[in-house]
């Protein structure tokens, strides 16, 4: 055979040869990725400790308490705390708390899930209330960029947050207005506005909204939540869902990686919904390994007890809130005064 021959065969063979081993090369590369993406999502941040507490719903136990159509909730995390949602009434989270001796002149943060008025008619009654004890009290309020679009109608503005920014801003607060998610502390995230994936639709379409290209159907765009990276899992807390409870845990997902989640907290906008929606719902939320649901505002009695059903939770795993109710890391569901 012929040097050139042989030549030929060398180059062929390391050719062969490369082809063979690029596979597992490419298969390494791959999997060393993945690996690296589960590195990075495990490192993520983890609160170590946190308990929400319900300062607004429907139901309430207490003849001194307020139950309304409406939520708030008191969120401490690892000794922070945080303000979620005020209310429909100026004075509810205010005399629920007081109620409840939960104290919340230490609270600067406030967050604001979207800007109907069943969540944002106590913010200046209790900034102006709290500010007598500690200017700094609720002195910040985090929120998504469209909670300020207008909303006309026929007997003018129905966005309240327009007006209401003023007020507030003149108190000496500040927005910290969010096009997207922030991590809020370690282990603490805003969802900002959340992609509508599913066709969840859990809202009233009457509304309109003002965009860029005119009027059209209020979707409630700004809808966001709240998720804690817990080590038990990931809990979700949402004033209104409005955005969709399966929308908002694929985003919690994509964000934080395949953990399950551990609990859900507050409205999910599903006391209308059919059963088909409802087992809808709850087949998607069984692929989250969903283990707890404190049910608040507007998620329905009857809604609650078929999501409990499907889910196969019990009545300590999925409840009915009540104002005082809470889930924590250390206790999980525990009910409020009406259920003792």
């Amino acid at each position: 055979m012929g040097q050139k021959a042989v030549t030929t065969m060398t180059r062929k063979t390391i050719i062969a040869w490369g082809s063979w081993i690029s596979i597992p090369i490419t298969v390494l590369a791959l999997a060393f990725g993945f690996l690296g993406k589960a590195e990075a999502q495990s490192s993520r941040p983890q609160v170590q400790g946190f308990k929400v507490t319900i300062l607004s719903t429907m139901l309430v136990g207490d003849t001194n308490g307020i139950g309304e159509w409406g939520f708030a909730a008191l969120l401490d995390v690892d000794g922070h705390k945080i303000l979620i949602d005020t209310g429909a009434h100026p004075d509810t989270v205010i005399r629920n708390a007081h109620d409840l001796h939960v104290d919340l002149s230490g609270v600067q943060e406030l967050i604001l899930t979207h800007n109907h008025w069943d969540h944002v008619s106590g913010v200046l009654t209790l900034r102006r209330e709290l500010m007598k004890e500690n200017r700094n009290a609720l002195s910040v309020i985090h929120a998504s960029e469209d909670i300020f679009s207008s909303r006309p109608s026929e007997n003018g503005e129905r966005n309240q947050m327009i007006a209401l920014r003023k007020e507030y801003e003149a108190t000496g607060g500040r927005f910290v207005v969010h096009s997207s998610g922030a991590e809020l502390i370690p282990g603490v995230w805003f969802t900002g506005p959340i992609p509508r994936i599913y066709p969840e639709h859990n809202w009233t379409s009457s509304g309109k909204i003002l965009t860029a290209s005119g009027l059209v159907e209020d979707n409630i765009p700004e809808d966001s939540s709240v998720v804690l990276n817990s080590s038990k899992g990931l809990v979700i807390i949402t004033g209104c869902g409005h955005a969709g409870i399966v929308n908002i845990a694929t985003y919690a997902e994509k964000h934080f990686g395949n953990r399950p989640i551990y609990g859900v907290v507050g409205g999910l906008h599903l006391f209308a919904s059919t059963d088909e929606v409802l087992a809808w719902t709850a087949s998607k939320l069984r692929e989250f390994q969903t283990a707890n649901l404190l049910a608040a505002h507007c998620t329905g009695v009857e809604a609650t007890f078929r999501l409990r059903e499907e889910l196969g939770l019990n009545r300590k795993t999925a409840v009915i809130a009540t104002v005082g109710s809470s889930f924590s890391s250390a206790s999980g569901i525990e009910v409020g005064p009406l259920a003792k």
